[in-house]
């Protein structure tokens, strides 16, 4: 029976784990195998196959069911939560998005976590848009008395970010603006006439307020060796979301998994629900994981010399919190007591539109997957930009439009008159959103709860996570300042809004396993390595140390790339 179980444990054992196949666990993937390690990528979810796994990636508006809406009775059944945010329910995406009921939480303060459980994760329908942190960002904390100092800064991770930005394709126009560190980019997308106008007007207007076309995952003059791994240029169709045949847009799926297939050295097991991780209190080091295979229920084991923790930041957490043992009692790694606090994301639904005359002869081709980016203006450093009601700042994403036939669904016109009329585009509206910085707070945090199970059997988390008053401050000043840009670009019928928010709605969760200098108040030191469990290293949104107010995913993948490259490092010097 010795040599069986010895047999068995040889035959599952790797150089490296990579729990996770979403941005960061694919980068990790990416890089790992590229150095030479054979890796294991679990993922909890179905196989997701680029191109053909893809259901609804070329259908028309009309041949999805019930003009692409859900019907009450199967969102009341299957995702109430998912629903709030009132576009991931959808049947042309459905799909992409667990349902509540089978993978339930519960809410202390109300917690809108939007999941996607297959191979590549939520990188088949993030948002692409691609901003670098800046030292601004790294040394807010440390300034500031808040939380704690991030252990890098931007110098540290710069390289790095070229790495990537090379990699995925970002394209985009430099603007030598501090807070918002330039990048290699591709060819910008074109901003229309209106977003042209509205630029002239407010940079004439505000010396401290550029307006700049977003910098978007999608390839505008695609690489040789983006070309190589199938990737072609973004055609304009906006169906991001349905998943992208053309692999104009960054995913794991079209091009980090890919490049790891490539190398011979991966093995991608889906339907692998890790649930712990092995410790082993001799050598003070994880030696595997735990999982259970999704579609035979059964328990089974694999090893490994490190493992990366990509599960996303509030599965990460859970996992090392179900992983608790003698010498963690609260979760492996965490005696800090940090662990699960700390939870950060980006607040948004707050701004202005407004109305644009003089540009009915123009219009657009095509559908861009894009939009315009305001960078940060508040709280910069100096007297000029700064807010005495709050810290840090706020930038803005939007854009302008002709409106359509949709416009004049609700009309009870019929007849020729009104047919011909749904053939004139109408009037030009532009609107920006704000999305605003998190600031971390030890009570905003997740705990496992053994009470409530998911469908396997599983223990699930309790989230507890609230807008504190720096938030609700930010919040007021992010929509007087949309209403007062737009009306400094001469746009009429400006007004302001804030729609319904809560933490997790911008789909930017962060913070609950942080970076740090110290392990008495930090989860990781400044390679994402685990203070107390020196061979597991965590590089999604759960290592975040502050929140900036730039989307994150380009920050994950930087430092995954990062770590991987440390990690191997220390493996060949055998510290690990």
């Amino acid at each position: 029976m010795s040599n069986i179980n010895g047999k068995w444990q040889q035959e599952n054992t790797y150089d490296a784990i990579v729990i996770g196949s979403g941005i960061s666990g694919g980068w990790a993937a990416k890089e790992l195998t590229e150095k030479g390690l054979k890796t294991l990528v679990l993922e909890r979810g179905r196989m997701v196959k680029h191109i053909t796994d893809y259901p609804t990636m070329n259908f028309n508006p009309w041949d999805l069911k019930y003009r692409d809406k859900v019907p009450p009775e199967e969102i009341e059944k299957h995702y109430q939560k998912q629903n709030r945010t009132g576009y991931t329910v959808r049947q042309g995406w459905k799909h992409w998005f667990v349902k509540d009921d089978e993978f339930p939480y519960t809410e202390v303060s109300r917690f809108d976590w939007i999941r996607g459980y297959h191979v590549g994760g939520r990188s088949i329908v993030w948002g692409r848009q691609s901003y670098r942190l800046s030292d601004l960002d790294f040394e807010a904390n440390a300034k500031e008395g808040i939380g704690v100092d991030w252990p890098i800064r931007y110098k540290d991770i710069a390289p790095w970010y070229d790495y990537v930005e090379e990699f995925i394709g970002v394209s985009g126009q430099n603007e030598g603006l501090p807070q918002l560190p330039d990048g290699k980019f591709q060819p910008p997308m074109e901003m229309n006439c209106v977003e042209l106008d509205v630029k002239e007007k407010v940079e004439a207007k505000f010396k401290d307020r550029k307006i700049t076309i977003g910098r978007t995952a999608h390839l505008t003059s695609p690489t040789d060796l983006q070309k190589k791994l199938g990737r072609g240029k973004c055609q304009f169709r906006n169906l991001c979301m349905r998943g992208c045949p053309y692999g104009g847009y960054f995913s794991s799926n079209a091009a980090t998994l890919k490049a790891a297939e490539l190398t011979g050295n991966m093995t991608l097991r889906p339907n692998s629900i890790v649930h712990s991780i092995i410790y082993d209190p001799e050598t003070k080091k994880a030696k595997g994981v735990r999982i259970m295979d999704a579609e035979t229920r059964q328990e089974m084991e694999f090893y490994s010399k490190i493992i990366f923790v990509n599960a996303s930041a509030l599965n990460t957490t859970w996992i090392l919190f179900n992983s608790a043992n003698e010498q963690f009692p609260t979760g492996l790694g965490n005696s800090s007591d940090q662990l699960g606090r700390n939870v950060m994301d980006h607040h948004f639904k707050v701004g202005a539109s407004g109305v644009s005359e003089g540009f009915e002869d123009r219009y657009y081709s095509g559908r861009r997957a894009n939009g315009i980016y305001i960078p940060r203006f508040r709280n910069l450093g100096d007297a000029a930009t700064r807010k005495k009601e709050f810290l840090r700042g706020y930038g803005y994403q939007g854009g302008a439009s002709r409106e359509g036939w949709s416009r004049l669904v609700a009309e009870l016109g019929f007849g020729k008159g009104f047919k011909e009329t749904l053939r004139e585009p109408g009037q030009w509206r532009m609107g920006i959103t704000a999305f605003g910085e998190m600031l971390p707070h030890p009570d905003n945090r997740v705990t496992l709860n053994k009470d409530v199970l998911d469908k396997y059997g599983m223990p699930t988390l309790t989230m507890d996570v609230k807008l504190r008053e720096n938030e609700l401050n930010m919040r007021k000043d992010m929509q007087e300042a949309a209403i007062e840009i737009l009306e400094a670009a001469g746009l009429k019928d400006v007004h302001g809004y804030e729609a319904d928010y809560a933490p997790g709605l911008g789909i930017h969760e962060m913070g609950t396993a942080r970076m740090g200098r110290d392990p008495k108040t930090s989860v990781l030191n400044e390679w994402n390595q685990m203070h107390d469990v020196k061979n597991i290293f965590i590089t999604d949104g759960a290592c975040m140390t502050s929140a900036a107010c730039q989307n994150p995913s380009l920050t994950y993948m930087a430092l995954t790339a990062r770590a991987a490259n440390y990690a191997v490092e220390e493996l060949k010097r055998q510290n690990l």
